[in-house]
């Protein structure tokens, strides 16, 4: 055959510009398109053999060859795969996303169908040659065609390709990019396998590279000092293996060692630590991946910077396609690591970008679910291990309770607190149910900057005093979560700060008569309280919830509370006015003084200074200090 001058398809001209300076945001990934290429080319032939077992050629051994020529200035990717005859060289190097795979595809049928999900297709990744080459040449020769039928396809990117015959004695496909001047990096042997770690360690085919070992200069003749000529690094004429060739979760779990799972979370999470669980799985049905997950045994330093890219690893057919795949895992289990491999998940043409779908849902969903199997595993059958797991993760895990609707009632039986009658962070909602007396209708909890203060805060005291368990919560994310969750399996929670003090049939006759006689006796009290803090108090009236303490400050149920508007005007963000209820004990002195000072021009002072101290004991700060401190020192002389 002649050689032929032939034009690209239309598409194919349009993009070959886009390809080189804007489809990939990475230049080395050219290795990984063209690595994958030569895999799928031998995967082809693997299949095609099933029935012809001739196309080896006394050749079984599929392998993909990486070499370079510093001198040339080229770099060459081959493979003994299924190669190409001269009408497919013509037909699938000159046309879009087409290398005969979606051809081959379409004749199967039945149970074939599913074997061939191991091929891939060609698509665009063989133009991304472009990236670092003003020219590729193409080398092929079909498996089961004599060798005076191979072809050379060969193009400088332009518009147009030549095609000629050639004697080819290898079947397969040799790819030859003449590098650009800007990448002569990729003619060095220590970039090019650390590039195929990187991306193509866990195609499940050998990639051969040239050993080479170093070898000294020679000694520099009549040098006194025994000096040498600088040493390089030596071809040895023996080829070696520079990937992994089995990716670990292709392999069966049976076959596969608690060390070598340790080892491979090691490797690509860069932890020192074995993880904390794993979980293994293929899944099969409507869309079809392998998960492999792991929950590490340290949270990192950045866990809570949600603008960080998180996720794991995503692999197509065995081939790295990006490092953190966020799409796969929603952002509440942004610490779990691992890899998900996918054999139809549908990407962008670049490979990179995930597009959405309900391949991804289903894939987010599915890894959902597992991760959450192995925190409920921990929780149910290793309590030393979950209560690790939640002092690293378990702030982050209540996130998920305004993040995921789907799995809140999972999500709430996991989380732990300390609470009124334990300093440990191990009591549960089913728990703290399984303990409420008789009578009680709602689970009580107490949120506060420390687990100090809310240990300590007034609003504990009628509890306490009738022995009634209120969960202690101290995260900075429990006041926003909890907006989210207002029932357990039915028994509602109740904030103990928030509205007035219920405790239904819990609370005896004679207390709520007393309560009530005393916010009427009071009532000239309360009102001149009220008149004097407007500023700062939404209402002040007596209670039944204090015991030892003077007064406390509370909100109305549904209002965002003190603590919360304290958080958000830490974190820079416009609050709107707080303005609490102040609530007083009655029978206490401070109170009793208050009361006898009515008349008297110190009864402003000791109202604010009431105020003031509900404050600090809730975790607050007075907004003018300096009075505060003048106001209680004029009390004191």
């Amino acid at each position: 055959m002649q050689k032929q001058t032939l034009s690209f398809q239309a598409e194919v001209a349009q993009l070959l510009k886009l390809v080189t300076h804007s489809l990939y945001s990475n230049p080395e990934i050219f290795l990984r398109e063209l690595i994958s290429n030569a895999s799928d080319a031998c995967d082809k032939l693997r299949f095609e053999a099933l029935n012809d077992a001739g196309l080896y050629e006394s050749d079984a051994e599929l392998k993909v060859r990486v070499t370079f020529d510093s001198a040339a200035k080229t770099l060459t990717i081959s493979d003994n795969g299924i190669g190409m005859s001269q009408q497919e060289a013509i037909d699938h190097l000159g046309t879009i996303a087409k290398s005969g795979t979606r051809d081959f595809v379409s004749h199967l049928s039945g149970d074939q169908k599913a074997d061939s999900q191991l091929i891939g297709q060609f698509g665009v990744g063989f133009y991304s040659g472009f990236i670092v080459a003003d020219r590729i040449t193409v080398e092929h020769r079909r498996a089961g065609l004599p060798a005076a039928q191979g072809v050379r396809w060969a193009s400088e990117g332009t518009g147009e390709f030549d095609v000629s015959e050639i004697e080819h004695a290898e079947r397969g496909t040799s790819v030859t990019l003449h590098l650009k001047d800007d990448a002569a990096e990729y003619l060095n042997a220590w970039k090019l396998k650390s590039v195929i770690n990187k991306y193509s360690d866990h195609i499940s085919l050998p990639i051969l590279m040239a050993k080479e070992e170093w070898q000294d200069g020679e000694e520099i003749p009549n040098d006194p000092s025994g000096g040498r000529q600088p040493g390089a690094m030596v071809a040895t004429g023996e080829w070696e293996t520079v990937n992994q060739a089995a990716a670990l979760w292709t392999r069966a779990k049976k076959d596969i060692t608690p060390e070598q799972y340790d080892e491979f979370y090691k490797q690509i999470s860069y932890d020192s630590q074995a993880p904390l669980a794993t979980t293994h799985n293929r899944v099969e049905g409507a869309t079809e991946y392998t998960q492999l997950l792991f929950i590490p045994s340290k949270a990192p330093m950045d866990m809570f910077n949600r603008d960080k890219a998180t996720g794991v690893k995503l692999y197509v057919k065995r081939v790295f396609i990006m490092d953190d795949a966020q799409a796969l895992l929603p952002n509440y289990l942004r610490f779990v690591k691992g890899v998900v491999d996918s054999s139809d998940l549908p990407l962008n043409v670049s490979r990179e970008l995930l597009q959405e779908s309900r391949a991804v849902k289903a894939i987010r969903e599915g890894n959902t679910r597992r991760v959450l199997s192995m925190v409920e595993d921990l929780a149910n059958n290793d309590a030393d291990k979950f209560q690790a797991f939640y002092a690293e993760f378990g702030a982050v895990l209540k996130e998920g309770l305004g993040e995921d609707f789907a799995n809140r009632e999972r999500l709430a039986k996991l989380l732990r607190f300390a609470s009124s009658t334990t300093d440990t962070t191990t009591v549960g909602f089913a728990d703290y149910k399984a303990r409420m007396k008789d009578g009680q209708d709602a689970i009580y909890y107490i949120t506060a900057d420390s687990l100090a203060a809310a240990k300590s805060s007034p609003q504990l005291e009628i509890f306490r005093k009738k022995g009634i368990e209120v969960l202690l919560m101290a995260d900075r994310v429990d006041e926003w979560a909890l907006n989210y969750l207002n029932e357990f399996d039915g028994t509602p929670l109740q904030s103990v700060a928030k509205g007035a003090v219920d405790l239904g049939k819990l609370q005896d006759e004679d207390e709520k008569k007393a309560a009530e006689e005393a916010q009427t006796q009071f009532k000239p009290i309360l009102d001149k309280l009220k008149d004097a803090l407007k500023d700062k108090a939404s209402d002040v009236r007596a209670t039944a919830r204090l015991v030892d303490s003077p007064a406390c400050l509370v909100v109305q149920d549904g209002d965002m509370s003190t603590q919360l508007a304290r958080m958000l005007k830490q974190a820079g963000q416009t609050v709107p006015e707080v303005k609490p209820i102040l609530e007083i004990n009655a029978q206490h002195p401070l109170v009793k003084k208050l009361e006898a000072s009515a008349e008297l021009a110190s009864f402003d002072d000791l109202a604010h200074i009431l105020f003031d101290q509900a404050l600090l004991a809730e975790g607050g700060m007075p907004a003018d200090p300096a009075a505060y401190v003048r106001r209680v020192n004029a009390m004191l002389v």
